[in-house]
């Protein structure tokens, strides 16, 4: 009888919630890695690892809130195949434009996970790969529905002007590189979505425009009853205007 995979316990909600503040990207798999950058450092590091989008974020333990380095991978040219080294552990080496990471993960079934993953999203598309369980497969093409959205959502931002005169002062994409914590790339009901599951987390987002050429914020309120209401942010010349029944005037965001 095939054994349950084991995965690994995700971090408390809290330490989640405040990782997902400071990275902003979506998270599709976490576990002990260990890591080694050729020509930096001389011995392996092992880290909490998180792959976000299409970056790796290393922290010193697995309750760290904050990351203490990160490797955007979307350059991946390769992945070298797994081998075992004298002491068990799945090693693997990360092949980017600019630089190498070797990696090792516990096992080798975890290493291929990881190796699986990686390939998909910088590949988007899952690796072909019959040794996959169903249950990493099923996971694998999740987790590129999700890559898919997120950057169909990041391409549509970045090709549309915020002003009718296209300043390139003032496009969205610029706006974007500079944006508050509480901004997520979501749409209106992952927002609504978010506030109602983690009330505790915060009562407001500010999200992409449902026509992708202004912004949105969405609020959660608690009366009598606790209610989500949904406001236009526009741009006037060089200010934002949040079109509350009593209209609100700001020069940044």
């Amino acid at each position: 009888m095939e054994e349950p995979e084991e995965i690994p316990k995700p971090a408390p909600r809290r330490i989640f919630h405040e990782r997902q503040r400071a990275t902003r990207l979506p998270l599709y798999l976490e576990g002990h890695l260990w890591i080694r950058r050729p020509g930096c450092q001389q011995e392996f590091t092992v880290c909490w690892t998180e792959l976000r989008g299409t970056t790796l974020f290393f922290y010193n333990d697995k309750k760290a809130p904050t990351y203490s380095q990160k490797l955007d991978i979307a350059s991946l040219i390769s992945v070298t195949d797994i081998h075992l080294d004298e002491n068990g552990l799945a090693q693997f080496i990360l092949m980017l434009s600019n630089e190498e990471l070797e990696m090792k993960a516990e096992e080798s079934e975890l290493g291929k996970e990881w190796k699986g993953f990686i390939l998909t999203v910088t590949k988007m598309s899952v690796p072909l790969d019959e040794s996959f369980s169903p249950s990493q497969l099923r996971r694998m093409h999740e987790v590129l529905e999700k890559e898919k959205k997120r950057r169909m959502m990041l391409n549509d931002c970045s090709s549309t002007s915020l002003e009718e005169d296209s300043s390139p002062s003032r496009n969205y994409s610029s706006i974007l590189t500079a944006m508050p914590a509480c901004f997520h790339a979501v749409s209106r009901q992952e927002a609504t979505e978010m506030l109602e599951k983690n009330p505790s987390s915060g009562n407001l987002i500010l999200r992409p425009g449902s026509n992708h050429k202004n912004f949105a914020v969405t609020i959660r309120q608690v009366l009598d009853i606790p209610f989500i209401k949904h406001y236009r942010v526009m741009t006037k010349g060089k200010s934002f205007i949040i079109q509350l029944e009593r209209q609100v005037s700001e020069q940044y965001l």
